[in-house]
């Protein structure tokens, strides 16, 4: 493909990142236009000529989730009919990705579902960063590159004095992603052990694998939605006697009072990336945001010249992108 000219195009929830992804490859953002019509309908016109390019849609799910996906779905479509060769939707967070089994009696896997609209509407390929789980690869019928958010925040907490610290895992599920941060950073681990008591009750930490007394405490998840999770979690380290509590995330959905939350608990600090954007009501004193564009410019980047993606797992090649 690297005979074919490169466009990268943005949907409307996140023009910022594509803003910044752009700039990083020293190309312009394509020319596009949504209306909103009365009834509630859309129309995406591309107002440029991208017959036989290598086209990249950046959308990712932010509110209002549901508008922003159908967005991304006509865009594609539109690109398909204006005869680009090849379409490549950025999703720096996928809507419904969550939604990744058949945990309950006669429900959609809807993270499936998600992949197989992309595919209808005429996507070749998705790129993204930490699905929610290792399976929702496997729903798409076309190739996933999927980045890690432990890089670049690894190379955030890097420079911090990292003495004392411990990385801890919300629960068992999320240990082995914090693998990978403790691989990075050549920290111990601990587990938070979460236990449900009833039927109707959520999941209360009961005990905790490994000793955070005085040592500084680092939970370790892929996402903060409510926050109600992550501040029980940090509650729960206090009482263990951690001295001091510090958190990370790739993606900070932000949902309900989620800032409010973390305002009022223990929480001395939460380093995100901006997969998602954050509104107004939605920041805190207490949040750091570090961007991911230069790595997903990068991926897009070797995505059209056909060079490997996977070398972007690598220490070393995060360390120097991100410096650069």
């Amino acid at each position: 493909m690297n005979h074919k000219q490169l466009k990268v195009f943005s949907g409307s929830s996140h023009p910022e990142f594509t803003k910044a992804i752009c700039e990083t490859l020293g190309i312009e953002v394509g020319h596009s236009h949504t209306v909103h019509f009365s009834n509630e309908n859309m129309l995406v016109q591309i107002e440029e000529n991208v017959r036989g390019c290598d086209v990249f849609v950046v959308q990712t799910s932010a509110s209002p989730v549901h508008d922003h996906l159908f967005e991304l779905l006509i865009m594609i479509d539109g690109l398909r009919s204006a005869s680009a060769a090849r379409i490549t939707a950025v999703m720096p967070y996928i809507p419904y990705i969550r939604s990744d089994k058949k945990d309950r009696p006669r429900i959609s896997i809807a993270a499936r579902l998600v992949a197989d609209l992309l595919k209808t509407a005429g996507a070749d390929r998705v790129l993204t960063m930490d699905l929610h789980s290792p399976q929702a690869q496997g729903f798409f019928r076309m190739p996933v590159d999927q980045l890690l958010g432990a890089g670049p925040i690894c190379e955030r907490l890097r420079q911090e004095d990292t003495t004392d610290w411990i990385l801890v895992a919300a629960d068992a599920g999320e240990a082995k992603d914090l693998g990978r941060y403790a691989n990075r950073l050549d920290l111990p681990m601990a587990i938070i052990d979460k236990r449900r008591e009833g039927d109707d009750e959520k999941p209360k930490a009961v005990s905790l694998i490994g000793d955070v007394e005085g040592k500084v405490a680092v939970v370790v998840d892929d996402e903060i939605a409510s926050g109600g999770t992550l501040v029980e979690a940090v509650n729960f380290l206090q009482k263990k006697g951690a001295r001091r509590v510090l958190a990370t995330a790739t993606h900070p959905i932000f949902s309900s009072n989620a800032a409010e939350r973390i305002d009022g608990s223990f929480l001395e600090r939460v380093i995100v990336t901006d997969t998602v954007p954050l509104r107004p009501e939605q920041r805190s004193e207490k949040v750091e945001v570090i961007s991911v564009a230069k790595l997903f410019a990068e991926a897009i980047k070797r995505i059209h010249d056909g060079s490997s993606v996977s070398q972007l797992f690598d220490k070393q090649v995060i360390s120097e992108l991100l410096s650069e």
